[in-house]
């Protein structure tokens, strides 16, 4: 992911104006790995903020936004990436010198992609929320869970239609067993953040600093009572504590 994220940099860096080698990218990469159809599918999604910063005089830092990052940039960024991963895997022992060459010459991109379509303006609040929440989003969701006998449950398609999946007819047991292998290593995280947004950065103070505030919104009015829940269904429940083993009452 690191070295992804650094051609990225690289190639905003390219195309912001006045922008010094020195510049940095503000990027939030999130680890999937999991499909739609609760398959094991390791790939991530990085919001990436078009532009670098650099820091200026008395402790301030400028925004350099990009421009140019049409097809073409992106495709540069996709073919440096496979150059590099497969040089790396080539120092690794994991493929040899002719394996590497060989997947460098494949078709539709050698098996890397870069999707860069999604584009959210700056005041776009909203915009940015869902984006986030999509990112963040869990490997499954509840409301696509449904009992439909005693011995099987249905798992309703994320993408019905052509060219995606099926719904999937499981047993308890098999949902557990496919969540379970959704389960990340213990101590890794799913978010990271990088540039100027890393935890780390000297930038980044100055650069959260310049973030706008939300609008201030009149007090809602008061909402009555809520009515008592009603009870849980056992496969939704053995879904969650699936998914957030420390959750489960029973452990």
């Amino acid at each position: 992911m690191r070295l992804f994220l650094r051609a990225v940099e690289q190639c905003l860096r390219a195309r912001s104006a006045d922008a010094g080698p020195a510049a940095r990218i503000g990027a939030v990469a999130f680890i999937h790995r999991f499909g739609s159809a609760l398959n094991p599918h390791l790939h991530f999604h990085c919001v990436v903020l078009d532009g670098v910063f650099a820091s200026a005089p008395a402790g301030v830092v400028v925004f350099h936004p990009a421009a140019g990052i049409d097809a073409q940039a992106i495709a540069a960024v996709q073919a440096k990436v496979r150059r590099r991963l497969l040089e790396s895997f080539v120092r690794r022992g994991l493929h040899d010198s002719d394996a590497a060459h060989a997947m460098q010459a494949w078709q539709h991109g050698g098996g890397f992609s870069v999707d860069a379509s999604v584009r959210i303006e700056a005041a776009d609040r909203a915009g940015r929320e869902r984006l986030l929440r999509y990112c963040a989003r869990p490997p499954f969701a509840l409301e696509r869970l449904q009992q439909r006998d005693a011995e099987h449950l249905l798992y309703a398609a994320g993408k019905p239609g052509p060219g995606g999946s099926g719904a999937q007819l499981l047993t308890p047991l098999q949902l557990l067993d496919r969540l379970a292998a959704l389960v990340p290593p213990p101590r890794v995280h799913r978010h990271r953040y990088f540039g100027v947004l890393a935890p780390h950065s000297p930038l980044r103070p100055a650069v959260t600093a310049l973030a706008v505030p939300a609008a201030t919104r009149a007090p809602a009015a008061p909402r009555p009572d809520p009515a008592p829940p009603a009870a849980e269904p056992a496969h939704h429940r053995a879904a969650r504590y699936a998914s957030s083993p420390a959750a489960c009452p029973h452990r």
